[in-house]
């Protein structure tokens, strides 16, 4: 089977980025024999100079007919395009990984924590109002239907990894909605194979800088999630290196977490690395999809051509305390490429 991949390069740095990762995609491409159809779109801050519109109708004809997107960093249109996408398929679950790298310098060695954060409700609906002019008002979704899936996610992957959960709400004070989430959590993983724990979000945050290696699989809503995976994104090394995916039932998105970079942009300097995870991540997504192994092969090749480059050290970029160009970086993983 082929499948379709939506291109998006953003802004910033997303275009320069982008463009020379092409580089590596077609290195996996030849070398695993992957069937992928890659059409690059516009979206962003750039289409909707252009167009009015930061999600074109010829971007989202391609994207209707793609069974993936994969985007670089999209600059002040973010919402307009990240969110948007998100909701408009349904890809409830936001998967973002914290890994710490070799030589990148963090304070508590080697971190490997997972959060699976649900991705379509909670305050992020937007559902705000102002009921007067001095008095604002947003409205926080919870669902048991978006609970118990999330949950389901969080446990599947909780098994493949080693099988502890830590569920994080706070329901001491939001009694009904995070109530709810946690009462999910309850029902699903009480009795499963996986040690599961809760947490309220307040000490989760305090127990990630405290000690990261107490956390395997975070799972919780969507704007504690949000705010979570990026300090332990930085705990293990930099938000900017951090790659995530959005996955529902008919499509999936990968992206870098970082924005961007507006002020580092054609200047040659730009790191890829969150990208490039971002493109590992989705092939293990084919893989999961299709069964044939030559995905996950192409997978577990780029991580490991990305990990060989940061363990020698030699060809790092300026935001990691090295002095390398992001083509002397994209060229180091080329080589390792098996």
């Amino acid at each position: 089977m082929e499948y379709r991949i939506a291109l998006l390069p953003g802004d910033g740095i997303g275009p320069e980025i982008v463009a020379n990762s092409k580089k590596i995609l077609s290195k996996l491409v030849e070398n695993y024999a992957l069937n992928l159809q890659i059409t690059e779109v516009e979206a962003g801050d750039s289409a909707l100079a252009k167009y009015g519109d930061p999600l074109p109708k010829q971007t989202l004809d391609i994207i209707n007919k793609s069974h993936i997107i994969l985007k670089g960093p999209v600059g002040e249109s973010a919402m307009d395009v990240v969110v948007k996408l998100r909701q408009m398929y349904d890809m409830y679950a936001n998967i973002r990984p914290a890994k710490s790298l070799p030589n990148v310098p963090n304070k508590y060695g080697n971190v490997d924590i997972l959060i699976v954060r649900e991705n379509t409700e909670d305050l992020y609906k937007g559902f705000e109002f102002m009921l007067s002019d001095d008095t604002s008002i947003g409205i926080k979704v919870i669902t048991k239907k978006a609970s118990e899936r999330i949950v389901k996610v969080a446990l599947k992957y909780a098994l493949e990894r080693n099988k502890k959960i830590t569920c994080v709400h706070k329901a001491n004070v939001m009694r009904i909605t995070d109530g709810l989430f946690s009462r999910v959590c309850k029902e699903i993983l009480k009795g499963s194979e996986v040690k599961f724990e809760e947490m309220y979000v307040d000490a989760a945050a305090a127990n990630l800088v405290r000690d990261p290696s107490r956390f395997d699989v975070i799972v919780t809503t969507n704007v504690y999630g949000d705010i979570l995976s990026d300090e332990a994104a930085q705990i293990a090394g930099s938000l900017g290196l951090a790659p995530s995916a959005n996955i529902g039932d008919s499509k999936a998105l990968f992206e870098p977490v970082h924005g961007a970079a507006f002020d580092i942009a054609g200047k040659n300097i730009a790191n890829p690395t969150a990208f490039l995870l971002s493109v590992s991540m989705m092939l293990d997504y084919i893989y999961s999809l299709s069964k044939e192994i030559k995905y996950k092969q192409a997978s577990n090749a780029l991580q490991n051509a990305i990990y060989e480059v940061y363990k020698e050290g030699k060809t790092l970029t300026p935001d990691i305390g090295g002095s390398a160009k992001l083509t002397d970086f994209i060229d180091a993983i080329y080589s390792k490429i098996a």
